[in-house]
């Protein structure tokens, strides 16, 4: 009996960890996009207090997502810009 229940947790556990790896794996410009909708709904005006909450905390936890991944990205891009021990730090030119 214990041993069915342990390997049931472990299929559920299995199925979370595939299911957040796939939500993670929404791509950035889906998250701003969803960020993008979630200011513009709040700021018509439109919605209830309990909406606005609620669309308020989606949108702390979007931003917190795309601030991560924005991140991430930085980090990959120090690193393959790496030469040796030294970091290559160029300005970035605008083409306008």
């Amino acid at each position: 009996m214990l041993v069915s229940v342990l390997l049931l947790i472990s299929v559920f556990l299995q199925r979370v960890l595939i299911v957040t790896k796939e939500k993670k794996a929404m791509d950035f410009e889906k998250q701003l996009e969803s960020l993008e909708s979630l200011v513009e709904a709040l700021e018509t005006g439109n919605l209830s207090l309990e909406d606005s909450l609620k669309s308020f905390e989606q949108g702390i936890k979007v931003a917190r997502e795309c601030q991560a991944a924005l991140k991430q990205a930085e980090q990959k891009v120090e690193l393959l810009t790496r030469q040796g021990d030294e970091l290559l730090s160029e300005p970035f030119e605008s083409a306008e």
